[in-house]
C-alpha cells in the first residue's frame, strides 16, 4: 500500500512539473509517460492533431533537464535524413590523398573511408551517441512510408543502429523516444509492439479551459471561457478537421488582438480562418452551425 502511494505520488509530482511549464495533461497520460520513463520503453502516441502529442516531447525535455533531437516525418525519407550517411567529401578526398601517397593497400583504403569519424550523424544516431539521454522525438511517423517503420524497429528494441560498413553502435545512455501519429494511416503491430500506447483525446471544457488561460493569459476570463464552450461544441459538428486545442489558444489570442471581450457572431465569423483549416468547414459553420452554437451558449447563460 505504501509502495503504491508514492507511486501515485510520482505520478502526480510529474503533473505537476509539467504543468508547471505550461502543459495540463490528465491522470492517464501521466501514467503513461511515468510508466514509459520508468521501463525506458518509447512511448507512441496517436490522436488528433493539435491535441498537444508533439507540445509534450518539447516539455519533457525540459522536465528532464536534457537535450531534445527532433526527427520530422515526411514521404521518401530515409536513412541518409533520419540516421546517418557517409561524408562523401571527406571519403573522396581521402582516395586522392591515397593516390597521391601511393598507397595500393585497397583493404587499407577501405578501411579509412569508413571509419567512425566519417559519419554524419542523423537524428537517429546522434540520440544514441549523447553523453546524457536526451528525449527523441519521431514526429509524424504515419507521413513516412512503412518500409521506414521497419527500419526503426532495431533502435526502439534495442536503443541501436547496425551500419553494415562499420558495426553496430548502441546507446550508453538511452534516449527517452516519443513516437506521435495523426493516424492518416495506420502503424503497423510491430512497432507499436515495441511502444506503450496512448491515444491522445480533445480535452473536455475544464481542461481544455485551464490550458487556454496558461497559454493565452491576456484575454479576459469571459471570452476565455466562451471560446472554449464555442470550440467544445463545435467538436460535435460533422467537419473535416475538427480544431484542436492548438487552434482553440490560436483563436482566443486573435480575438484578444482584435479586443474582442465578448463572443458574438460577426466576430465569430470574422475569425473562422483562425479556427478552421477548410473552406467547406468555414461555410458549414457560417452558414448556420455558428450561429446555432451562440444561440445555445446564450441560452446556457454562457454569453448574454
Amino acid at each position: 500500500m505504501q509502495q503504491g502511494t508514492i507511486i501515485i505520488d510520482a505520478i502526480k509530482q510529474l503533473q505537476e512539473q509539467l504543468a508547471a511549464r505550461e502543459y495540463v495533461c490528465d491522470d492517464r497520460l501521466a501514467t503513461v509517460l511515468y510508466l514509459s520513463r520508468q521501463m525506458r520503453r518509447p512511448l507512441f502516441l496517436e490522436g488528433e492533431a493539435g491535441v498537444g502529442k508533439t507540445e509534450l516531447a518539447k516539455v519533457l525535455a525540459e522536465v528532464e533537464d536534457t537535450q531534445l533531437i527532433r526527427l520530422q516525418c515526411y514521404e521518401g525519407l530515409g536513412v541518409a535524413e533520419a540516421a546517418y550517411e557517409w561524408n562523401a567529401a571527406r571519403q573522396l578526398m581521402e582516395i586522392r590523398m591515397a593516390e597521391a601517397a601511393h598507397v595500393t593497400d585497397r583493404d587499407a583504403i577501405s578501411r579509412d573511408l569508413y571509419r567512425r569519424d566519417m559519419l554524419i550523424e542523423r537524428p537517429l544516431l546522434q540520440a544514441l551517441t549523447q553523453p546524457k539521454s536526451p528525449v527523441l522525438l519521431i514526429d509524424e511517423l504515419d507521413r513516412a512510408d512503412e518500409p521506414f517503420e521497419a527500419y526503426l524497429l532495431e533502435l526502439l528494441a534495442e536503443y541501436q543502429i547496425t551500419i553494415p560498413e562499420l558495426g553496430t553502435i548502441k546507446a550508453m545512455y538511452p534516449p527517452m523516444v516519443v513516437i506521435t501519429s495523426n493516424r492518416t494511416r495506420e502503424i503497423r503491430d510491430a512497432l507499436k509492439r515495441r511502444c506503450l500506447y496512448h491515444w491522445v483525446e480533445f480535452p473536455d471544457a475544464r481542461r481544455e479551459l485551464e490550458i487556454v488561460r496558461r497559454k493565452a493569459p491576456t484575454a479576459s476570463a469571459n471570452l476565455s471561457t466562451q471560446a472554449v464552450e464555442f470550440v467544445q461544441r463545435l467538436r460535435t459538428v460533422e467537419l473535416y478537421k475538427l480544431p484542436g486545442v492548438a487552434e482553440t489558444i490560436d483563436w482566443v489570442n486573435a480575438l484578444t488582438a482584435l479586443n474582442v471581450l465578448s463572443l458574438d457572431p460577426d466576430s465569430v465569423q470574422d475569425t473562422l480562418g483562425v479556427l478552421l483549416k477548410y473552406q467547406e468547414d468555414v461555410e458549414r459553420v457560417m452558414e448556420g452551425e455558428g450561429k446555432r452554437i451562440i444561440d445555445e451558449l446564450k441560452a446556457a447563460a454562457i454569453i448574454r
